[in-house]
């Protein structure tokens, strides 16, 4: 008789690999198979131990290589046949990672699982660029939001809602649809001239940030070449970035090595 299952859905986090959990890389060492997004970085990849059964189902928008109903059902078969399977995903597995579609599933096929929550590359990205996300006198609230829907749907968003000069508005995917963003957030009251930040691969030495009002955050990306994975931050947040920042510098610099940025 094949012995029960058991995933673990585990936050990867924004790219560095010193900031994985200590459980996550506990559940890395112990898996029998981990099944890894596409913004795993290969850092983290790396510390997966030899003999480990590596499964990708690597997506990219517009190019989704393994549908989510796919993904779902190779989970279940792997659990299935008795294996300790880690569903390891990029930043942290219920902050637009569909993690609870992934759940949802596992509780239909009566499979045991656990979540362990990673760096969410909100946090990720505003900390190694030198921005809070919030800030006493700049910013009372986050509000974290996709910037793109699933199948390619227009985005559905009360832009009033979002756009409150007091908040900081985190936008998760929204490199494709940017000029509309921009464009909705000005109609809907937000100032043209708010502070807004662009970071690609944002916690890892390829770090790319873009600094911008938010009327030519679309054109100041596209200077610099910026491609997906990036994360936008908009608010007044933003322009602490220079005076806190302490990665980009390092990057930049110091020929960026963890030691030393640890040490100075």
């Amino acid at each position: 008789m094949k012995s029960k299952g058991f995933v673990s859905l585990v936050g990867a986090g924004p790219g560095d690999a010193e900031l994985l959990t200590i459980k996550a890389l506990r559940l890395l060492q112990q898996a029998d198979v981990v099944v890894y997004d596409r913004l795993v970085s290969a850092d983290i990849l790396a510390l997966i131990p030899p003999g480990v059964s590596r499964i990708s189902v690597a997506k990219s928008p517009g190019k989704h290589c393994v549908p989510q109903e796919q993904i779902n059902e190779i989970i279940v078969s792997l659990a299935g046949s008795g294996r300790h399977v880690v569903r390891l995903k990029g930043g942290d597995p219920y902050m637009f990672g569909r993690g609870g579609e992934e759940v949802l599933t596992l509780k239909q096929h009566h499979i045991d699982f656990e979540v362990v929550p990673g760096v969410t590359a909100a946090s990720g990205c505003s900390a190694y660029s030198g921005i809070p996300l919030t800030h006493r006198g700049m910013s009372r609230s986050v509000q974290f939001i996709t910037g793109h829907f699933s199948n390619d749907e227009p985005l559905d968003i009360d832009w009033h809602k979002v756009a409150d000069p007091k908040s900081t508005l985190v936008i998760y995917m929204g490199l494709a649809n940017l000029k509309h963003i921009c464009t909705s957030l000005i109609t809907a009251g937000l100032p043209a001239s708010t502070p807004a930040a662009a970071i690609q691969n944002g916690t890892t030495g390829n770090q790319q940030r873009v600094m911008s009002r938010l009327d030519s955050l679309p054109d100041a990306i596209n200077r610099k070449g910026l491609t997906a994975p990036v994360m936008i931050i908009i608010g007044k947040v933003v322009s602490l970035a220079d005076e806190l920042d302490w990665f980009q510098y390092a990057l930049e610099e110091c020929s960026y090595d963890k030691n030393s940025v640890a040490h100075n």
